[in-house]
């Protein structure tokens, strides 16, 4: 027996002998010369070690490479993936031993890592060929594996100091850099929380990171575990705390997002974001997030902007095609912070202060957009305002399906009205097709007009209904096909720039041999001061290609009675229109149902947009009253002749 042992033990003092002068009488060229062709064996790449190395095996086997380069794929913008200064390796014989794998120290020393793919999308961080998981005998997790028992591992000092990560793409051209990488990690067990924290640069811009996950066993196990991310910046701070399942595939927690300003992001990214001072500036964005397989969705959504704040919840399909369905609250919106100031013209000389044709902008307008999602998307606000535009409780729908988007005016409160309707555009193939339905009920003409496009002419409250359509890409070509008809039924209000009762009266009197009035003229331009008031006016427009032709307009008032028709070229910014306006022989005011007019008069409104006419058609007037006489002298005969 002690024969043995003594055996034994004189073995075990030759393995420690061999172990301890192996070092000494194998050079270390030697080992990373081996090293290197087997690298360059499994992988095809090269491993170069040009500078000093040391391996040493007391008190602990300890590795010390300098100056180490890994090779690219022969298709790689440089010649190296990695190159790092220095990697040192402390490994304690008794973890080896023992069964576990315990790293003293595991620092990586001014790495520069490029990672990126070729023309072809071949990436260079594919190093070993892909192979197939035969393996049956696995567990039912993907890409989990059974951890032994008895196997564990336990970091030291792991770090890495004054890294460099790049990204390229050769297909889209795209590049992104980490600098200034400075990351230590924390791991007593595998079974227990590892902790990572340290800071990156991107852009220029610091961002300090500090990540736990709970725990690696569970992660290499396929089990659920959970996660911690803080990443903290002069920009934005961002803090996620979850759950991550089935590999990666599903994530659920608590995401938060804030910062001081979105101007001074905008500026990182090389964007001037000419906002005013009051607007994008303090935001924050928090809510219950899930991500499974390719939907991703915002359980709840709280998120606030400078003075406005909305609240939601959302999907997003993240497949072939995105998706997006929504519900938000806008509660107040308030835009007018964050829509330009219009653009002030430049003031004329008084000789030249005249009013300016008109021109339809042909610059080509691109909705391809349109095709690049699926939507379905509901906002609600209990109030909106946008310059002038002063909303009440709307609620507007869009959904958009292979380019055709419906956009649902659901619920309209402005203007002391309401009202609904749909805009429809059809944007899946050129030219784009636009439809709009719209009914809008006891609306407040002046300031809805005023407001919308400044178009103050019109006083009164009453219903306006419209269906247009028209196509194009442009905003001529849009006006050129403009089809359909618009109606408009307003009580008791008046047009703005003309007296045309005034108007008719003075014409009445020339008739009749009183020509004090050509003092004043007959022929008026536009004047805001002058108004023609009205119990009600009625009418509709029916356009074809851009031409609006009318009718049926009927204006009612204690004095005159007015009938028109005529047509509103819109491609060519003109009108042409002829008015014919009767004195009513009794007044009963406003109320009044009698149209009999005993002096009828015409109006002609006519010339562009910019500079129109309104006079009165003297001669017009004059045969009709000449024919009013023979119609008398006529039935006086009759009389005469019948008995009458």
């Amino acid at each position: 027996m002690k024969t043995v042992i003594k055996v034994l033990g004189a073995t075990v003092l030759v393995l420690v002998g061999v172990v301890l002068a192996a070092p000494f009488l194998i050079p270390t060229e030697r080992i990373i010369s081996e090293l290197s062709e087997q690298v360059e064996l499994n992988t095809g790449r090269k491993l170069q070690v040009l500078g000093h190395s040391e391996l040493s095996v007391l008190p602990s086997l300890k590795i010390e490479l300098n100056d180490v380069h890994f090779a690219n794929m022969p298709s790689g913008s440089r010649d190296n993936m990695v190159s790092m200064q220095a990697l040192e390796v402390h490994i304690p014989w008794l973890s080896i031993l023992g069964g576990e794998a315990k790293l003293e120290k595991f620092v990586i020393r001014q790495p520069n890592i490029l990672l990126e793919t070729n023309q072809q999308g071949v990436a260079n961080w594919q190093i070993f060929p892909t192979a197939k998981n035969t393996d049956t005998q696995t567990t039912s997790n993907e890409g989990s594996t059974s951890l032994p028992d008895n196997f564990d591992v336990k970091l030291g000092e792991v770090a890495i100091y004054g890294g460099t990560f790049t990204y390229k793409n050769g297909q889209t051209k795209a590049q992104h850099q980490l600098t200034d990488v400075e990351v230590t990690v924390q791991l007593p067990s595998l079974r227990e929380t590892l902790a990572i924290a340290g800071s990156i640069t991107y852009q220029q811009q610091v961002f300090e990171l500090s990540t736990t996950l709970a725990t690696p066993a569970k992660l290499i196990g396929g089990d659920t575990f959970t996660v911690t991310q803080a990443l903290n910046s002069a920009l934005v701070n961002m803090n996620f705390t979850g759950k991550v399942a089935q590999g990666g595939k599903d994530i659920q927690g608590e995401l938060t997002l804030k910062g001081d300003s979105v101007k001074a992001i905008a500026q990182w990214q090389g964007v001037d974001l000419k906002a005013k001072d009051n607007a994008f500036n303090q935001f924050e964005v928090s809510g219950a997030m899930h991500m499974s397989g390719q939907t991703f969705t915002l359980k709840t959504l709280t998120a606030k902007l400078d003075e406005l704040a909305i609240e939601g919840k959302s999907t997003i399909e993240l497949g072939k095609r995105l998706n997006v369905q929504a519900n938000v609250d806008l509660g107040m919106l308030d835009l007018n912070p964050y829509l330009p100031e219009p653009v002030k013209q430049a003031e004329a000389p008084k000789e030249q202060q005249e009013a300016q044709p008109i021109v339809w902008d042909d610059t080509p307008i691109d909705l391809s957009a349109l095709n690049s999602l699926d939507a379905n998307v509901v906002v609600r606000s209990t109030g909106l305002k946008a310059r002038e535009i002063k909303l009440g409780e709307n609620q507007l729908s869009f959904k958009l399906n292979q380019g055709v988007a419906l956009i649902g005016l659901d619920k309209f409160n402005a203007y002391e009205g309401t009202g609904n309707g749909v805009v429809k555009v059809d944007a899946s193939r050129t030219p784009y097709k636009i439809n709009t339905q719209f009914a809008l009920d006891s609306i407040n003409a002046e300031p809805l007009l005023t407001d919308a496009v400044g178009f103050d002419k019109v006083l009164g409250k009453g219903s306006i209904n419209w269906d247009l359509n028209t196509q194009g890409q442009s905003q001529k070509s849009f006006v050129s096909a403009l089809a359909g008809k618009l109606a408009f039924n307003l009580k008791d209000g008046g047009v703005k720039g003309a007296n045309i009762a005034e108007m008719t009266r003075k014409a009445k009197e020339m008739l009749k041999g009183d020509f004090s009035s050509l003092k004043d003229g007959l022929n008026a331009d536009y004047n805001p001061e002058q108004k023609t008031d009205f119990s009600s006016l009625t009418g509709s427009l029916v356009f074809t290609n851009g031409i609006g032709r009318n009718t049926d307009l009927y204006l009612a008032s204690p004095l005159i009675r007015i009938t028109g028709e005529g047509d509103v070229d819109l491609p060519q910014t003109n009108v042409n229109y002829r008015l014919v306006t009767g004195i009513v022989d009794t007044i009963e005011g406003q109320a009044s149902n009698d149209d009999s007019t005993g002096f009828k008069v015409p109006l002609r409104i006519k010339g562009p947009f910019h500079k129109v006419d309104v006079n009165i058609d003297i001669s017009g007037a004059a045969k009709d009253k000449a024919k009013d006489k023979i119609k008398d002298k006529l039935k006086d005969k009759l009389k005469g002749l019948f008995g009458g």
